[in-house]
């Protein structure tokens, strides 16, 4: 009886000291299941960020400017165009404006001056304009450029494409037809011709012209060499973007004039 007694002591002790270790063990492999959890969770939200960052970096990769195209050589018709200089002009200018487009004033102000008294003026080039309205954004810009066709058709086109320059601000119909009397125009001919949309034609398709030569904003301009067999045609060589300073244009007619031009990008700044 005492031995029996003694062994369940023995035993029970056993047990006693056995407990906490089980429980350690117990409580330990818990802990590791919950932080492969807590790992795993991890891992899927660190996917989740990743995708996110690829996704931002594509939208960022669309929203970044492309770079344009390196400007190819354009056949240009000068058919129908205004033109300012002497046909035999060796260089060829033809810029694509815009009437409400506020970088095409500043172009008109302190550029084209200067081109006119050095270059128009001496003989050595001839200025063309065609329209491009960007009409999502100028909505009068369209209907000023037919004004100031409309005007060409009594033989002051540059006169109005001036007076419209100088009052950007207000290019409202009225306007307009106050700009036909300023130039003693044949009034009722010019407002005829300027609410029948006349020549909405001709601006549709300087603008596809326009497009097609890599224009995409105003003002823009191509040059080239003049044909020398046919006044109306040159093939463009020069890409101009933006209201450029005069030097811009400077460095690029006189390549052409000297004959060590190189096509530029439509991306010239």
């Amino acid at each position: 009886m005492k031995y029996k007694f003694m062994y369940c002591v023995v035993v029970f002790s056993m047990l006693l000291l056995c407990a906490p270790t089980s429980l350690l063990l117990a409580q330990s492999s818990n802990e590791i299941g919950e932080l492969r959890e807590q790992v795993q969770a991890l891992k899927v939200g660190q996917k989740s960020i990743q995708d996110d960052v690829a996704d931002i970096k594509k939208m960022l990769e669309a929203m970044r400017p492309k770079k344009p195209e390196p400007f190819k050589p354009i056949d240009v018709s000068l058919e129908g165009t205004p033109v300012m200089g002497k046909a035999d002009a060796k260089v060829t200018i033809v810029e694509f404006t815009d009437y409400q487009c506020p970088f095409c004033g500043r172009h008109f102000k302190s550029t084209l001056p200067q081109i006119v008294k050095n270059y128009v003026e001496a003989g050595k080039v001839r200025y063309a304009v065609r329209e491009f309205p960007l009409t999502s954004l100028h909505p009068r810009a369209a209907k000023a450029a037919e004004a100031a066709l409309c005007a060409g058709d009594q033989g002051k086109y540059w006169e109005m494409h001036d007076l419209i320059f100088k009052n950007q601000r207000t290019l409202q119909d009225e306007a307009l037809l106050s700009n036909a009397e300023t130039l003693a125009l044949d009034k009722p001919a010019f407002q005829a011709c300027l609410e029948s949309s006349e020549h909405a034609g001709q601006v549709k398709q300087d603008v596809q012209f326009g497009a097609k030569a890599g224009v995409r904003g105003t003002p823009s301009f191509v040059l080239g060499l003049t044909d020398p067999k046919d006044e109306n045609k040159f093939v463009a060589t020069e890409f101009l973007r933006g209201a450029q300073p005069y030097a811009a244009f400077e460095k690029a007619i006189d390549g052409l004039l000297n004959g060590d031009a190189k096509p530029s990008g439509a991306g010239s700044e």
